[in-house]
């Protein structure tokens, strides 16, 4: 028989065990998964929960090879968001991390991933003065791409993503030829013929501007998605979107499953 002492003590283990099963569960599902520092690499930022999604900031890039990186501007200082899948959702959480920081989009590149079926990975770059500007605007980004990722919707057969912004900025210009300042939306299926659909009836739905579309064989790199890219007032951008979405998520149910999201739907 336990001492009275001894109790407590198991109490108090089981109590710190529980807490710290709270702790590893939350960080799981928790918006970004950040660390200062990995064995003494300073370029490195940290990672988010969902996309193979990484952060890095260089504070003096080479300049030989500063003058390949095909950069619009040759900021000394950048800082790089590079995923394997969701090349949209990291796309959306820089053009926010720019707004609120002092920094500019230099580069945005979309790459055919096969980690991400039929879809992207991506690799954006951005520079700034400081070093410290940059891991700004890559923490930021980070903790905004599981948000970008609630309306990206999966099955087996294929995929959907739409994503929409009030005010788009620099990297959503960059990428989409969206206008600064103005609402924005992006509607994409896969395979790619269900964004056909989507974008018919996105065109439908409100009093939109198309600014592109992008299938196979222009401008997906080859992916199989049709993607279509709006601008116009908030509201009608937003309802554009939402209608998409629903034609969308019933044509991909026909190639089997339900479409899914990982994170809640923010539009």
């Amino acid at each position: 028989m336990q001492k009275p002492d001894e109790n407590e003590l198991v109490e108090k283990v089981l109590a710190q065990v529980l807490r710290n099963n709270v702790v590893d569960n939350k960080q799981k599902v928790g918006v970004s998964r950040l660390s200062s520092s990995i064995n003494g690499v300073t370029e490195f930022i940290g990672i988010a929960p969902i996309g193979d999604t990484i952060g890095m900031a260089i504070a003096n890039v080479d300049p030989e090879l500063l003058k390949n990186l095909h950069v619009e501007h040759p900021y000394r200082s950048i800082g790089i968001l590079s995923a394997r899948t969701g090349g949209g959702p990291q796309i959306m959480s820089m053009d926010e991390a720019v707004k609120g920081t002092n920094t500019e989009a230099i580069s945005v590149q979309m790459p055919r991933d096969t980690k991400g079926g039929a879809g992207h990975g991506s690799l954006i770059l951005v520079g700034g003065d400081d070093v410290s500007d940059v891991r700004q605007a890559v923490n930021i980004a980070l903790e905004n791409v599981p948000k970008h990722f609630g309306d990206v919707y999966n099955t087996p057969a294929g995929h959907l993503e739409l994503q929409y912004t009030a005010r788009a900025s620099q990297v959503c210009n960059l990428a989409f030829g969206a206008p600064e300042g103005k609402a924005y939306g992006l509607i994409a299926g896969a395979p790619a013929g269900i964004g056909v659909v989507m974008a018919d009836v996105a065109m439908k739905a409100a009093n939109v501007d198309a600014l592109s579309f992008a299938s196979p064989a222009h401008g997906t790199s080859f992916s199989n998605e049709g993607i279509l890219h709006i601008s116009g007032e908030s509201g009608a951008v937003r309802q554009a979107v939402l209608s998409a979405r629903e034609v969308g998520i019933k044509l991909l149910t026909q190639l089997g499953g339900t479409p899914t999201n990982d994170y809640p739907s923010y539009i």
